[in-house]
């Protein structure tokens, strides 16, 4: 034991156990490719590239945000890791690639194994809703650099995809393509520095019933950021997808333009969002604006999707026969490269 080290706030026996207990979880995610263990200085995979005439490697990286100030507040820290997981996928999948594997972040003032264990739970039940492995990560014991209750998480993401599967959306979406609504789970994991002002966070408030949301205003807050891999990649294999666009930080507005081509816009018809209720006690409580509600949150829609209005339908579908709830809410017109609310 390094009692020089430990004296400083640094303790690596703590560090030694909580990747102990996380081992049970990780184990969970092993899927064909994985090369290895946990513990070396890399993760190793060797990905399938039969059937392939021209691999694409697809990356993608995030955190949770501010969100976890919500976790520390209710201590619960089981479905950050989620949160972590899906907003580096959900980014990935916009391309058409599949996740092959995710290496998490933990930055932590002071190491809990329990509760290091308990995060890195949440982010393998996020690698197995994603279909990939998690084979690696690092946890950072930096006392004096982050209160002792607190942490930050952040991870990274790799898939792949043949090039002539890439959904690129400035050179495939076409007018008169019809966009379907991937639904979200919530205010997934953006624009929580306007939450916490707006409610004022504290425990008690946290643990109000809202008889809007049928839960308490933690709990709905915290429901953990919808993973869309599987339902998005099987449509990809049945359905000409012209574009995706994952909508997060920047909310319709920021994100839908960066699928557009330079000479087609977006129109969406605001009575066709299926806007759910947190959102409405959002912009209620704090008298936001509806144009800064969808510019900062998903307002429900999670993922936006173009394809050929003629398979919409079958689309739709085929995502509801799977457990994600999809709607068509506009079109693809002629434009200048932006979204309009109809």
């Amino acid at each position: 034991m390094n009692e020089s080290y430990k004296a400083s706030g640094v303790d690596v026996e703590a560090g030694y156990e909580g990747v102990r207990l996380m081992r049970q979880h990780i184990a969970k995610t092993l899927i064909p490719g994985v090369v290895g263990d946990i513990g070396g200085f890399g993760g190793l995979f060797s990905p399938d590239l039969s059937g392939m005439k021209e691999p694409i490697l697809v990356s993608g990286t995030d955190g949770v945000g501010t969100k976890l100030k919500i976790a520390f507040t209710m201590d619960k820290h089981d479905t950050v890791g989620i949160d972590c997981v899906a907003m580096c996928v959900n980014d990935v999948i916009c391309s058409g690639a599949k996740p092959l594997f995710f290496l998490d972040y933990i930055a932590l003032g002071k190491n809990e194994p329990e509760r290091v264990a308990t995060v890195v739970k949440g982010v393998c039940d996020g690698c197995v809703q994603a279909g990939c492995a998690l084979i690696g990560g690092e946890t950072a014991e930096m006392p004096g650099f982050y209160p002792a209750d607190e942490y930050d998480l952040a991870g990274f993401s790799v898939g792949i995809v043949d090039r002539q599967k890439v959904i690129e959306g400035q050179k495939l979406i076409q007018k008169d393509d019809a966009l379907v609504a991937f639904a979200s789970s919530g205010v997934h994991s953006n624009g929580f520095s306007l939450v916490r002002k707006i409610f004022k966070i504290t425990p008690e408030v946290l643990s109000q019933q809202v008889d809007e949301l049928n839960c308490t205003l933690g709990e709905a807050l915290l429901t953990p950021t919808k993973i869309y891999v599987k339902p998005l990649l099987a449509l990809a294999e049945k359905y000409p997808i012209h574009g995706v666009s994952h909508i997060t930080g920047g909310g319709f507005y920021e994100n839908i333009p960066r699928m557009l081509p330079k000479h087609l816009g977006a129109v969406i018809e605001k009575n066709k969002v299926h806007v759910l209720p947190i959102f409405n006690l959002i912009q209620q409580t704090g008298n936001i604006p509806e144009y800064d509600m969808f510019n900062t949150y998903n307002m429900g829609v999670g993922m936006l999707i173009a394809l050929p209005s003629e398979y919409a339908d079958a689309a739709i579908s085929l995502a509801k026969s799977m457990g994600q709830d999809a709607y068509v809410v506009g079109e693809v017109k002629d434009g200048s490269g932006e979204v309009k609310l109809a």
